[in-house]
């Protein structure tokens, strides 16, 4: 089966040469890529254009910011392969990466899931939060009953042309940070179709989230994307149940009630010049705090987003 990998990128030249060149490095030749870029802020169409002259590589220009959907679509609409395969521009493919996406669909009808793998710089943040962070969410993932994993549906992940055009584009309103991922992999599960997180199957990313003021500020973003989704699919499609009464989710409302853009910017600074010197686990525990009190603000107070990431 060809393929093709759709990568939506904007601000990407010094993250796209680690892309690319594992794109040149990889087993199954029937392959192209086609880089979407959401307005050119930094001449990445230079750096597609260097690799074009010898991988298969090309790019489409938007000419100012439409939006993470609004690249995909254009990426999906114009590729050429059997089986689409969705990457961010911050991955490194393993060699066989194209390969093992395709296999997996020549067994069966279905979407694949890729789960990644974040590799951080040493600051404090991943210290205290994030290395941990990312290796629970890999094995929430790996334990998700087969009826749920469409909510994984992210940046490495596959659908078939057919299912693509069964399903249709990213849905473009989706302008706030996420979910727009997560809208279109349920309406693939509500296809019918089987979305599989592959085992033994995980790509290296090397633009994580690298300290708190940055994660804070996305999942206050990501709960706004978060509200919109549910309103447009219904209850059936929460992913996050209403907090119960414990002293933490007492803790997260009050911090919900008082974030906004601002003060959820403060809080991530503050929390980044503290948490190096604090015991690791209050440490942790004040970051985990703050990202869930910033997201349910997202979700309850949607009028406090100001800005789109």
């Amino acid at each position: 089966m060809s393929a093709t990998i759709v990568v939506p990128s904007r601000g990407g030249a010094a993250r796209l040469p680690v892309l690319l060149t594992s794109l040149g490095q990889q087993e199954h030749q029937d392959v192209e890529m086609i880089v979407v870029l959401d307005g050119d802020v930094d001449d990445s169409a230079s750096v597609v254009r260097r690799f074009g002259d010898e991988l298969p590589v090309r790019s489409i220009v938007f000419p100012e910011n439409r939006g993470r959907a609004a690249a995909l679509n254009a990426g999906f609409f114009d590729a050429r392969g059997e089986v689409l395969i969705r990457a961010d521009d911050d991955l490194e493919l393993e060699p066989d990466f194209v390969a093992h996406h395709v296999r997996l669909h020549e067994q069966a009808p279905r979407g694949v899931i890729g789960m990644c793998r974040d590799v951080f710089p040493d600051t404090p943040y991943a210290r205290t939060y994030g290395i941990r962070a990312d290796e629970s969410i890999r094995a929430q993932a790996f334990a998700t009953p087969p009826e749920r994993t469409w909510q994984w549906w992210s940046g490495n992940v596959s659908t078939t042309r057919d299912d693509f055009l069964a399903v249709g584009g990213y849905d473009e309103d989706f302008r706030a940070y996420g979910w727009e991922d997560v809208e279109w992999g349920y309406r693939l599960h509500r296809l019918g179709r089987e979305i599989l997180v592959a085992p033994d199957f995980t790509t290296l990313h090397h633009g994580p989230v690298t300290s708190t003021t940055e994660r804070v500020q996305r999942a206050f973003h990501s709960g706004e994307a978060y509200r919109k989704f549910v309103s447009k699919h219904g209850p059936d499609a929460q992913t996050f149940s209403r907090l119960d009464c414990s002293a933490w989710n007492a803790l997260v409302r009050l911090g919900s009630a008082l974030a906004t853009e601002r003060t959820v910017g403060i809080a991530g600074r503050m929390l980044d010049r503290t948490i190096g010197v604090l015991p690791a686990r209050p440490a942790e525990k004040l970051v985990a705090l703050a990202i869930q009190s910033a997201a349910d603000a997202g979700r309850r107070y949607p009028g406090r987003v100001r800005t789109h990431l």
